[in-house]
């Protein structure tokens, strides 16, 4: 089985992170949201995989090749941010007669994949969600789908597609990639996906879809924190230190240096941080930040970013340097 993952989002909704780091790059539940995602398709059967870059793709593709040198991968660039579609027809190469996995890649997922691999047909993860409008929507008659409805107004179900597509009829799949671009077919500016899709359905295609509970959204601060304290509740990894107060769950990696410090619960604090005389709960600690004299709580302190003080909320992207009189 082969996947593609497109990641060449720029994630405005995670600014100021996203200025100077890749989306899919930044740290939760002490790994970066691509090695969530690519550790998740291995285990699930997929052997090959392409990525779709386009944000500061030198770093994505140098963490790709520094973690998962024995995986065979290769990189697309999406010069142009024209939308999910068109990053999909980017990766087109990869598109030929055997079924392929796409997962968007800031989407970490906690669901049995393979008896969906397992079934010749099409078939997309969807869950129920309390607002389908941030979503492309499915509309669903016994558990086939009917229409797809990219972010509509006024949605008429509540089953959010959640970016994990399993394509059995790969030919029409790409057959109908070439002709939303050669047509120019958008909606909302850019090529769809789902638009894509639909097209695949107006032509015959059987799709079906299958429930994905353990969903985790990376896409803003809020949710990020949340998948962080959701992962967290999965695997908590910590160690005794003196002086340090660990309230489960947590990740703190080897390289960290706490000392006088309570920490947790709902806390990542990731390799070469440093925290002291400090409180920090709910939150991610960016690699080599320094926090220090501080109560931190859902908050995000970036790589290599300072903070030292008194109580605040933040949200501070890299190399950032807060100081509080």
């Amino acid at each position: 089985m082969h996947a593609i993952i497109p990641v060449a989002g720029i994630g405005t909704r995670l600014r100021p992170h996203t200025f100077s780091h890749p989306k899919v790059l930044l740290n939760v539940a002490g790994k970066p949201i691509l090695g969530h995602i690519i550790d998740k398709v291995i285990a699930e059967g997929v052997t090959s995989a392409t990525i779709v870059v386009g944000h500061m793709s030198e770093r994505i593709i140098e963490y790709v090749h520094s973690a998962y040198a024995a995986v065979t991968i290769d990189f697309v660039e999406q010069d142009e941010p024209l939308g999910l579609g068109h990053a999909i027809y980017t990766a087109r190469h990869a598109v030929n007669t055997e079924p392929i996995l796409i997962i968007l890649g800031d989407t970490i997922f906690d669901v049995d994949l393979r008896p969906v691999l397992r079934k010749p047909v099409t078939a997309l993860g969807v869950k129920a969600v309390e607002d389908p409008r941030r979503f492309g929507v499915a509309e669903v008659s016994d558990g086939v789908i009917t229409r797809l409805v990219e972010k509509p107004e006024h949605p008429t179900s509540n089953l959010a597609v959640v970016g994990l597509y399993h394509i059995h009829n790969t030919p029409l799949l790409r057959s109908c990639l070439d002709e939303v671009v050669k047509r120019d077919i958008r909606t909302k500016g850019e090529y769809q996906l789902t638009d894509v899709l639909q097209m695949m359905i107006d032509r015959g295609e059987r799709m079906e879809v299958f429930p994905v509970e353990g969903w985790y959204d990376c896409g803003k601060r809020e949710t990020l924190l949340s998948t962080n304290r959701a992962l967290l509740e999965k695997q908590s990894t910590s160690r005794p230190m003196k002086g340090v107060v660990i309230n489960e769950p947590v990740y703190v990696a080897p390289t960290a240096v706490l000392h006088d410090c309570v920490i947790g619960p709902n806390t990542t604090v990731a390799d070469g941080a440093e925290i002291s005389e400090a409180v920090v709960r709910n939150s991610i600690i960016g690699s080599q930040a320094r926090v220090s004299r501080v109560l931190v709580e859902n908050s995000i302190i970036g790589n290599g970013a300072l903070v030292k003080g008194s109580y605040k909320r933040l949200n501070v992207g890299d190399a950032s340097e807060l100081e509080f009189q």
